[in-house]
């Protein structure tokens, strides 16, 4: 059996998700970290932007998956990406990502990524970012998640946040799709 029929397989006959369930934000927290490599450099030793974008998609999309409990969540949106420092060859890269937000069929992944000096000891906070993911059926059409439950106040706190960010977010479309109507009369 070749390894892609594997892979199929495994995810056939999966069982029944409880939606019932909700799960905390602590459930599905998940950390991932790499060296930093020459290959993931450019020539003056720094680490490439697009090298951290898909650690942070791949470590978050763990977190997705795991809350979901489906093997197939597909990135729906970067609702931000901030660059604030430079990683480089020889560090370790460290993605911290944990769950934020919960709606029926698609879930946000809050994601800090660190770069630590192996000789030095210096970590360094060098982005953020919070990605959105949708779960897919075996057709590949969206499938309800179980939602976000609050386990602490420090996870209420957070869950308020990424509400408050997505009602903005809402109010920002809104504003966009009203303004491209004005200009397309």
């Amino acid at each position: 059996m070749n390894p892609f029929e594997r892979i199929a397989n495994r995810h056939q006959n999966l069982p029944k998700v409880d939606l019932t369930q909700g799960r905390s934000i602590a459930y599905s927290r998940s950390t991932t970290r790499r060296l930093m490599e020459l290959i993931d450099a450019n020539a003056h030793g720094n680490v490439h932007g697009g090298v951290i974008m898909r650690m942070v998609d791949e470590a978050a999309a763990i977190v997705a998956i795991k809350h979901s409990q489906c093997p197939t969540v597909v990135t729906a949106r970067v609702e931000r990406f901030d660059f604030l420092a430079p990683a480089f060859i020889g560090d370790v890269v460290s993605v911290h990502c944990e769950m934020c937000y919960v709606g029926r069929t698609s879930m946000e992944v809050g994601v800090e990524v660190m770069a630590e000096g192996l000789i030095s000891g210096e970590v360094r906070h060098i982005a953020s970012s919070y990605v959105i993911y949708v779960a897919l059926d075996e057709k590949r059409k969206p499938t309800p998640v179980p939602p976000l439950v609050t386990a602490d106040d420090t996870e209420k706190a957070i869950i308020e946040r990424a509400r408050m960010r997505r009602i903005h977010k809402q109010k920002i479309d809104e504003e966009l799709k009203r303004a491209e109507e004005i200009q397309d009369r």
